[in-house]
Parts: C-alpha cells; structure tokens; sequence
C-alpha cells in the first residue's frame, strides 16, 4: 500500500490522524513506534522523519509529519467529506478551537515534557499530574464554554477537525486523572462523537500495538 501511518496507540496526535483517515474512508498501512523504548530517536525511522516524532504520514511519495499540518493536507487533497468550513471566518474558528488542543494543551503534557519534568527536573509523579491537569483544565475551560454555545459539534453542526483534536485530548486527561466533571458539554460531544465509528475505531485501547497498562 502506498499509505503508511507511522504511530504509536496511545501518541494523542497519532489518535487524530487515525480519526481523519477513517472519516474521509482512506486506508492505510499502520507501522508502530514504540516511544517508551525510544524507537522514535532511532536512524531508521529519522530516516523516515527527521524530527523523530509521530505520527508521519507517509502518502506515495511524500512524506508527511505533525498531526495539524497532516489533517490539513488530507483536506486539500481528499476534500470528501469536509473537516474544514468553506467560509472564511468558520474556517478561522475551527482551527483556533483545534490549536487550542493542539498548541496549548497537548505540547506542555506529551510524553518527552513529562520525562523531562521527572528526569531533569525531579518531579514526582503527582507533581507531573498536576503540572499536566493545569493546561488541560485552562485549555478545556475555554472549549466548554465552545461547546455549551455551540451545535452539535464543538465548532457548529459540521464534524470538523476541532472535535478530531478534542476526543484524543480527553483521552490524554484521563491519564492523569483529570476531573472532567466540570466539563459536561465536552464530555457530552464525547459521547455522541464516540457513536461515529471512525472515532470509535481510532481509539488506543482498540490499536493492534496497544498493551495492558
């Protein structure tokens, strides 16, 4: 197959590409990297990305990495169905709704900040789960009051790429045993969007590399 996506099942940003790909009916090849053992950092699969992160969408003959600018580029070429308004200004406020996850959240609590908080700067773990729920709650504090405005998805009554971001992100708060209860409108657009099969599908527990934690 000439589409690979190179992952890991619990990556959140691997977890949004999973989601477009299903949404938009694109099959894929699926190549794990494991980035608990390091794998991500190894020459075969810098060879692939430079940057060693995932995910990397690989589509013939290009290349693809970072989870924003891969949705994107699914938009632009396989535009059927649409994750991004044609307007300009529900264009804008999708992809703030989705940089709101993407930008400011999930940067300060993915896997290499939260080594980085235990390793060289010794935090305990409780220390680190506080330091991660704070974004996360500063973050979703802002999507709530989205979602409590909004339609049926967080940006309106069209699934767009801001509820691809948002699914993956509550995963990620409940790891580090987020009280989401004060968020009954995303927990709500959770539910209904976990109905959708290509969300359903896309979700780490049900990933052919996931383990028992």
């Amino acid at each position: 197959m000439d589409r690979v996506l190179y992952g890991y099942w619990r990556s959140t940003a691997a977890y949004r590409v999973r989601i477009a790909l299903a949404l938009k009916g694109l099959s894929h090849d699926a190549v794990s990297i494991n980035l608990r053992t390091g794998e991500q950092k190894g020459d075969a699969f810098r060879a692939i990305n430079r940057q060693g992160f995932v995910p990397c969408l690989v589509d013939g003959p290009h290349s693809l990495s970072q989870s924003l600018a891969i949705l994107e580029y699914l938009e632009e070429i396989y535009p059927d169905p649409p994750l991004i308004p044609g307007d300009a200004a529900e264009r804008a406020h999708v992809r703030a709704l989705a940089q709101i996850v993407a930008c400011d959240i999930h940067p300060l609590n993915n896997l290499r900040v939260l080594k980085y908080l235990a390793g060289d700067l010794g935090l305990e773990q409780e220390g680190i789960n506080v330091w991660a729920r704070h974004w996360i709650e500063s973050g979703f504090a802002v999507l709530e009051d989205a979602a409590a405005a909004s339609g049926a998805f967080l940006a309106g009554n069209k699934l767009s790429i801001a509820d691809i971001c948002l699914v993956p992100q509550l995963y990620n708060a409940r790891r580090v045993e987020t009280d989401l209860s004060r968020f009954p409108a995303l927990l709500d657009l959770e539910a209904r969007l976990l109905q959708i099969p290509a969300f359903a599908d896309a979700q780490p527990e049900r990933q052919p590399d996931a383990v028992p934690v």
